[in-house]
């Protein structure tokens, strides 16, 4: 006999079986590409479309009906063109990059401007920090898929370092 160690959360105690596998395995192929899910996805150097799988990750889009919801953390799937990446910014949690196909240049920066950048091959990965300015581009010729994780079930908007894109980060959940 099978003993569970650990309580079940109450959000699914009764639940069969079947509808825990339905509601919480996500698959790629049923994924639809949010070309839209960030704000500075909308300026040309920073498009790039985002698969999520936990959650609404950096986005905002919290009542996304085909996510698995979150608990802990968050996981989507981003696609990043060559020549493509997205604006320098902070998070209030942890963000791990994890690359999973192609090469994919992130930096670190300092309210000085200085930069740090580094390029990471498929399954290599970054975990920055809570506030420290961060980012990445797609210097290659060929796509980047990654996986990004942000270590907050419901994470707020990311902190844009440019002032304008800071004060309209927001805006792409309303148009």
């Amino acid at each position: 006999m099978a003993i569970a160690r650990h309580p079940v959360p109450p959000e699914i105690a009764a639940l069969s079986l079947e509808e825990i596998a339905e509601r919480y395995i996500g698959r790629f192929r049923d994924k639809v590409a949010d070309w839209e899910a960030f704000e500075d996805a909308k300026i040309e150097g920073y498009r790039r479309a985002q698969h999520r799988f936990i959650g609404a990750g950096g986005s905002g889009k919290h009542d996304d009906p085909t996510v698995i919801p979150p608990r802990g953390f968050t996981l989507s799937i981003v696609f990043v063109p060559p020549g493509q990446g997205n604006a320098a910014h902070t998070h209030e949690v942890e963000e791990v990059f994890f690359v999973l196909q192609g090469y994919l240049t992130v930096f670190l920066e300092d309210e000085t401007g200085r930069r740090v950048s580094r390029k990471l091959a498929p399954w290599e990965r970054i975990a920055c920090p809570p506030g420290v300015i961060h980012g990445f581009r797609n210097e290659g010729l060929e796509p980047v898929y990654m996986q990004v994780m942000l270590g907050r079930g419901r994470p707020e908007a990311m902190g844009y370092t440019d002032d304008d894109l800071y004060r309209r980060r927001d805006a792409h959940l309303t148009t």
